[in-house]
């Protein structure tokens, strides 16, 4: 080879490597980035529901929607413990009466008493925000597809026993009979249903941290835990947070009524997050993502199989569905639950491609894993039916908090699938997770 081909050879090499390493930059960078622009998305599970950003793909010629089936999450609720309130008021109390806030800790210390005031005796419970969420996710599943609404069809709903879930379910068939009083709705909350709206297998979850996964996280989270700096923002004193101060547990306290206070009326208000650096949110969001990834998505530390936690709800979906499509006018079946559910079902499907199994729990960012995406307060999954005709060839999409999603199946009108080959992709995965469990 002449020098000039070898150059232009080398050029062309050098060329390419960084363009894939720009664009693995780019990918990795990009949660980053949005944290950096909406400090919000880095509450995870706390973060309130954003409207839908994605357009609707028309449906091939002649098909109209005619059922819809849907699981959903609360919308924003208080903090579940009641300590998580608690014991940042009274560390920081504790240290005012010794002089040892700053100017910061101080004003910190005065917002952390509006929110025990707001959230007193309402821990767990939905707040105004998430009862308004699910009005607006009703008002645009009606507009969107108002042939499922028309006249007086059936809404199934049914709620998990939680009250902060009935009380989301709630809110949408009110904002549903607004629209249209003819809806005939039938709505439950029993126990009696909880076997597959929210389903507890105790073998399964089990082995959601075996040994090796603990050992893997707790290393991954070395880096990425150092609360000094914020504890420096609160306290004047060195030797107090040195012998004073759990400075981890309360920088992560502190951090998550940080990312839920966007679910209070308070949020008009205060923020928390000029207590942190945009850095630091990205960090510590960094341990949280890593944490849902384990003990409730594909994870192949624990061995990949969290997601069938969900195996009775897509079950019934399914059942559900077909009894469903033998109907003229079917409805919707609506259900109402947590985000323990959403999340492992959307891994379980496989939607937008979050059934991956990343080994590294240094590259999920890189690899598209972002769990902010899949599970905000009011989290929904819905499946929208389509057909020409009763009788006729069924399709259905599914919409991950309302935007299209991709599934893992053949078609060759994305995001559009035959109703067929969805059952049987998703029976034979079932099948095959029973199977396995029998051996």
């Amino acid at each position: 080879m002449n020098k000039a081909i070898y150059f232009q050879t080398m050029n062309r090499l050098f060329l390419l490597f960084l363009v894939f390493a720009f664009g693995l930059t780019a990918v990795a960078q990009q949660a980053k980035e949005e944290i950096e622009q909406n400090p919000n998305l880095s509450a995870s599970n706390y973060l309130a529901y954003p409207a839908p950003t994605g357009k609707m793909t028309p449906a091939p010629k002649g098909y109209k929607p005619f059922y819809i089936s849907h699981y959903g999450r609360h919308g924003s609720r208080y903090l579940i413990d009641e300590n998580d309130y608690n014991y940042p008021l009274q560390a920081l109390g504790d240290a005012e009466r010794q002089n040892r806030l700053t100017e910061m800790g101080k004003d910190v210390l005065r917002r952390l008493k509006l929110l025990r005031e707001e959230s007193r005796g309402r821990t767990g419970e939905l707040t105004e925000l998430g009862a308004e969420q699910h009005k607006q996710i009703a008002q645009r599943m009606y507009e969107r597809f108002p042939e499922v609404f028309k006249g007086d069809v059936c809404i199934d709903a049914k709620s998990t026993v939680v009250i902060r879930c009935i009380l989301s379910m709630e809110n949408e068939l009110q904002q549903f009979l607004l629209l249209n009083p003819k809806l005939r709705i039938r709505h439950d909350a029993s126990y009696h249903d909880m076997y597959y709206m929210n389903q507890q297998d105790t073998e399964l979850y089990k082995k959601k941290m075996p040994q090796r996964a603990k050992v893997t996280y707790e290393k991954f989270c070395k880096d990425y835990k150092d609360y000094s700096d914020v504890m420096g923002r609160l306290f004047n004193d060195a030797d107090y947070i040195r012998y004073e101060v759990d400075a981890e547990k309360l920088g992560y306290v502190l951090f998550k009524l940080a990312g839920n206070l966007q679910s209070s009326e308070l949020r008009k208000k205060i923020t928390l997050y000029d207590l942190f650096t945009k850095d630091e949110l990205h960090k510590y969001w960094l341990q949280t993502n890593a944490w849902w990834y384990i003990n409730y998505g594909p994870s192949p530390l624990n061995g990949g199989m969290q997601p069938f936690s969900q195996r009775n709800l897509l079950q019934n979906i399914i059942h559900q569905a077909d009894s469903c499509i033998a109907l003229p006018h079917p409805g919707a079946t609506l259900r109402f639950g947590h985000e323990t559910m959403v999340m492992p079902l959307a891994c379980l499907l496989g939607l937008n491609g979050y059934d991956r199994q990343i080994k590294d729990l240094d590259k999920l960012e890189q690899e598209g894993w972002v769990n902010y995406r899949i599970f905000p307060m009011g989290a929904n999954i819905q499946f929208i039916f389509f057909r020409k005709k009763q009788g006729g060839d069924v399709l259905l999409k599914v919409l991950l908090n309302e935007n299209e999603a991709t599934l893992p199946i053949k078609t060759d009108m994305a995001p559009y699938y035959r109703w067929e080959d969805f059952k049987a992709y998703y029976n034979n995965k079932l099948a095959g997770y029973s199977s396995s469990e029998k051996l």
